[in-house]
């Protein structure tokens, strides 16, 4: 029994990212994002569990993936492709009913940017390109702040988010990741300076603050090199 723990953990991850899923194709977007960072604090635990249990296995790693895949991939694409429909821009093309489409580039790049992941040696203890949760809560995020910030009804900058989205997935930019060895605070300054600062604009901003948080992830992690190492 002790062996499948960690997998229930993983399906649970699923299973919030299913219900993610309704809740955005039902307009329930604030619901659809709170069902998704349930799913994100499940995977994060999963392979801790399995760590902790001394059941780590491959059956794991793949389950993992393709949980990730519907909590952190399709579920994101859903958002964005709901934003980009509700855009006045596309009424102006004939072709217009299509290009919410572009939305799904999103999905597709998280597909390959998991399968990556999964054979890429180099990402054991922080990541190579933006990690598929982190981008999710980015997107989803935006359905929450539409209202209050007028040029996400644009669909012209939607299509600009996506594209960069889709790259930063896969780019070769180093990010740290929340992974703690010790809890020193010398070795893990750059870590306590970013959950600080994250709690702080949460705070503040609550909603509003989740994407200035993932683009504080990226430059906090391209501007501050705590230490050169191959990973």
């Amino acid at each position: 029994m002790k062996k499948h723990i960690p997998n229930i953990v993983t399906l649970g991850n699923l299973f919030c990212g299913i219900v993610a899923i309704l809740c955005a194709t039902n307009g329930l977007f604030q619901a659809a994002f709170l069902w998704c960072v349930a799913g994100i604090v499940l995977d994060f635990f999963d392979g801790f569990v399995a760590r902790w249990l001394g059941v780590a296995s491959p059956l794991g790693v793949q389950l993992d993936s393709l949980a990730d895949m519907i909590t952190s991939g399709l579920f994101p694409g859903i958002v964005m492709f709901s934003l980009m429909k509700n855009t006045t821009e596309i009424h102006t093309f004939s072709i217009g009913e299509y290009l919410p489409f572009l939305g799904f580039l999103i999905t597709l790049a998280s597909a390959y940017r998991l399968a990556k992941f999964n054979i890429d040696t180099r990402q054991t203890t922080s990541f190579i390109g933006l990690p598929t949760p982190a981008n999710a809560l980015f997107i989803s995020s935006l359905a929450l702040i539409v209202n209050d910030f007028s040029f996400l009804t644009n669909y012209w900058i939607l299509a600009i988010i996506t594209l960069v989205s889709s790259y930063l997935l896969n780019s070769e930019i180093r990010l740290f990741a929340l992974k703690f060895k010790s809890f020193s605070l010398k070795k893990n300054l750059q870590k306590y300076v970013f959950l600080v600062f994250s709690a702080v604009l949460l705070i503040i901003f609550w909603f509003s603050s989740i994407p200035l948080i993932i683009m504080a992830y990226i430059l906090l992690s391209i501007f501050w090199k705590e230490k050169k190492e191959t990973i």
